[in-house]
């Protein structure tokens, strides 16, 4: 046989060529080896469309009208989940109801996040004249708990008449109710207790307005002589613009050992 004509052998590889490419066309779409590591690139519109979605999801509460909420209210959600606090945890111990409000603040400065903040205990004293000895007798008090304190506070003059902003304050809480819930007959049948209560609120608001935490004794009102309205007027016009503030009101029992 004679040698093959040059051009012949060009024309055949070119046709298997076009073998070639029409059976990977018959086969699909199947990748090559070569091709095995290529990433196909994303259309830029798909990649605006993925940085929109992540701003949107960062709103994760809504109000009752599907509004996202503030950021204030968030941070006020989420305030005891912050780092370490270094300010003041503020005791009023208005009655004794076992120590029950002595104790959780003790608890709480055993905590890492709290562990830094100074306890402060503040109570009443009926009469100026008592006030060294009654200091005296809650220093010791504490001392025989083994709680540590860092001040404490006896207040006298929690009966002194309260300023006319303060009752203004109640009367623009007390008329927001419903017409009716609270009579005339009962506020002056508990005049001397309402201005106790908007007193204490002058107090606290004075002295604990910038602390932490409040932990104060739960007053608890005379069944038949208070009505519900009345009383959480009180509590809410205590309570009004101060920090976390936790009532409670033990039941009488000793949670507290002490060394005698």
């Amino acid at each position: 046989m004679g040698e093959p004509i040059e051009g012949e052998e060009v024309k055949d590889v070119k046709a298997l060529e076009g073998e070639t490419d029409s059976n990977n066309e018959r086969k699909g779409s199947e990748p090559s080896d070569e091709g095995a590591d290529v990433v196909p690139e994303v259309p830029k519109f798909l990649q605006r469309q993925r940085t929109r979605t992540r701003t949107i999801s960062r709103s994760v509460y809504h109000d009752s009208e599907g509004n996202p909420v503030s950021k204030d209210i968030i941070s006020d959600m989420n305030q005891f989940q912050s780092t370490k606090r270094s300010g003041n945890i503020d005791v009023w111990w208005l009655y004794d109801d076992g120590g029950l409000t002595l104790l959780l603040p003790y608890i709480l400065t055993t905590r890492q996040q709290f562990s830094d903040c100074k306890l402060r205990v503040f109570t009443l004293a009926n009469r100026k004249d008592e006030l060294d000895r009654e200091t005296r007798n809650m220093a010791a008090l504490l001392a025989k708990f083994r709680i540590e304190f860092s001040s404490v506070v006896v207040i006298p003059d929690v009966t002194k008449r309260a300023s006319d902003a303060s009752r203004a304050r109640l009367d623009i809480l007390m008329a927001k109710l419903p017409e009716g819930s609270i009579t005339e007959e009962e506020l002056l049948a508990n005049k001397e207790k309402t201005n106790r209560h908007l007193r204490l609120s002058e107090l606290l608001q004075g002295h604990s307005k910038d602390s932490e935490i409040i932990f104060m004794t739960l007053p608890m009102p005379r069944k038949g002589h208070v009505s519900a309205p009345l009383y959480l007027a009180w509590l809410d016009v205590m309570t009004e613009n101060l920090p976390p503030t936790l009532l409670i009101r033990g039941n009488q029992t000793s949670v507290l050992t002490f060394y005698s």
